[in-house]
């Protein structure tokens, strides 16, 4: 493996923003975990940068040389990761993912926010970078996203797909998602590779923002055509219940509550809830009738 050499500034905006952290954020550096050895090590890697002192890295924290040396364990690990898939230039564009991990880590810190507010069963925020489904993958598609940006996709798949494997939850890379991000119980989420999320989206389990159809490719009427605009655009302040299906490049307004079970495929303007009127009729009998 060709060893990464990491020579930009993250670490000094890293260290800075630990100092910076307080309450409710984790600060202790003498908390120590159990260690979770199933997980793959870049992620491992990246979680112990984001927030160290819930991952046992406490070393960080105190010293910004440490950052630096795990900035080089990780740019090493994702050059490997982008290397099949590009002819040139890997140092650049692993230089680009660790460049963004200050700014992701501060969109991860409102993610985890918008999870206390909007989870009563949320105890700490602690509980939630160390154990919410939907906070890990955000936090892999978040990083996952800037290498899908930077031109490394198939790399990012690998990372998100990883995610998935944790938590059952699918956000494509390629997907833009805003600030103040929750994704309760997570099970059966899905979001498309051209799905637009706003700031202050919150979403259930079984959730799809998905393609309603798919167009095939001119040239070949056994291949699917790639590339163009398929899946929702989802505006800011909206609650979408579980079970609930947006398909298609349709547009969700702000400010929009839609129940659970829905079926969504045209656009609902701002300031509208969104429900099933009539709910199917239970019928019950005993065993013996």
């Amino acid at each position: 493996m060709v060893n990464y050499r990491y020579a930009g500034d993250a670490h000094e905006r890293l260290f800075a923003a630990y100092q910076d952290d307080s309450e409710p954020f984790p600060t202790s550096v003498t908390a120590c975990f159990p260690e979770r050895e199933h997980r793959r090590e870049e992620i491992a890697l990246l979680q112990e940068l984001l927030f160290p002192t819930c991952w046992n890295a406490p070393e960080l924290v105190r010293d910004e040389l440490a950052i630096v040396d795990q900035l080089d364990e990780l740019g090493t690990l994702v050059k490997a990761g982008i290397c099949p898939y590009t002819d040139g230039r890997p140092d650049e564009k692993v230089s680009a993912v660790l460049d963004s991990l200050p700014e992701i880590r501060e969109a991860l810190k409102l993610d985890v926010e918008a999870a206390y507010k909007g989870d009563p069963a949320a105890k700490t925020y602690m509980e939630i970078i160390r154990s919410y489904p939907g906070f890990l993958a955000i936090s892999v598609q978040r990083v996952a996203h800037v290498l899908y940006d930077i031109g490394a996709p198939e790399y990012a798949r690998e990372l998100t797909e990883y995610a998935k494997t944790q938590t059952g939850i699918d956000i494509h890379p390629g997907a833009e998602i805003g600030e103040h991000f929750f994704i309760d119980h997570g099970t059966g989420v899905v979001i498309g590779e051209t799905a637009e999320v706003g700031e202050w989206v919150r979403l259930y389990q079984d959730v799809t923002l998905g393609a309603l159809h798919f167009e095939e490719e001119e040239s070949d009427e056994h291949a699917l055509k790639k590339g163009y605009e398929r899946h929702p655009t989802i505006g800011d302040h909206v609650v979408i219940g579980a079970g609930t299906k947006v398909l298609g490049a349709i547009t969700v307004g702000d400010h929009v509550s839609i129940g659970a079970n829905s079926w969504i495929t045209e656009d609902i303007p701002a300031q509208t809830k969104v429900f099933i009127k009539e709910h199917p009729t239970q019928e019950r009998k005993r065993y013996n009738e």
